[in-house]
């Protein structure tokens, strides 16, 4: 049976999108495509038990603090998506399988099975495209006042995927300009003891990514996407020791990537 569209988001439900620390002063504009886990009441959970919510499969654990931190730390402005990544993923390209997924890692999401085209409209019009137009307003004030901008996507990644365990502890991604994340790379890599990936687990593409690919390359910023791993930050000691030492070392990357 084909499931169609009706409306989403009630008035009374939480925006999709949160502009934390609006007029900031920093050149820096954080992003965190995954922060949050909500999901609209029309969805109900999906199918899913509240478990399977709390995953890594609907959400960036710890990242949303990880944010909040970095940005209060800079004095960034942060913009953060506050839905489910279950419902409609901010940093995967509209009308792709990933998108709206069926399966996420070994897990069936059975609420967004059989979806018709209209239903899969009515997420994007209502959750993605306020979330990326917010990021396109900051980057678009930056832009009018002549303050050099780059653009940080933070996110954060699963220890064990499909039973593999992770060693490193962070990683770097970027495509055609690795200008800041290679600079990130290096400083990164000097912290002792620190496991840092170029390009994995993950990788930016314009198959995979949105938020690099649009706002990042087609402006000409300079930009990176940080993963930082998931039981790391999972508790406060580790999200204030993760924003601290982004703090230190972000604007240090970005001076040299301009330089």
């Amino acid at each position: 049976m084909t499931k169609t569209a009706g409306t989403l988001l009630a008035a009374s439900e939480p925006k999709p999108v949160t502009v934390y620390n609006p007029g900031a002063t920093s050149q820096l504009v954080l992003v965190a495509d995954h922060a949050g886990n909500l999901l609209p009441r029309a969805l109900g959970r999906l199918g899913l038990s509240e478990s399977e919510l709390e995953r890594h499969i609907a959400w960036d654990i710890g990242i949303a603090e990880v944010g909040h931190l970095l940005a209060d730390a800079l004095d960034a402005i942060l913009i953060r998506q506050n839905y489910s990544r279950l419902v409609i993923d901010c940093n995967r390209p509209p009308g792709s399988p990933a998108s709206v997924p069926e399966i996420s890692e070994l897990i069936a999401i059975p609420g967004n099975v059989g979806l018709s085209e209209a239903a899969k409209a009515e997420r994007e019009h209502q959750i993605f495209r306020p979330y990326h137009r917010a990021i396109e307003q900051e980057l678009d004030r930056q832009h009018h006042i002549g303050r050099p901008t780059a653009l940080i996507a933070l996110h954060s990644f699963t220890p064990v995927f499909k039973g593999l365990a992770r060693a490193m502890q962070a990683a770097v991604l970027y495509h055609r300009d690795p200008r800041l994340a290679r600079q990130l790379l290096v400083l990164l890599r000097q912290e002792k003891d620190l496991i840092v990936g170029d390009n994995e687990p993950y990788f930016v593409s314009d198959t995979t990514d949105y938020t690099i690919p649009v706002h990042g390359e087609r402006r000409g910023l300079p930009h990176v996407l940080v993963e930082i791993r998931q039981d790391l930050i999972a508790d406060e000691p580790g999200q204030r020791k993760w924003a601290a030492l982004l703090a230190q070392l972000l604007p240090e990357a970005y001076r040299q990537s301009v330089a």
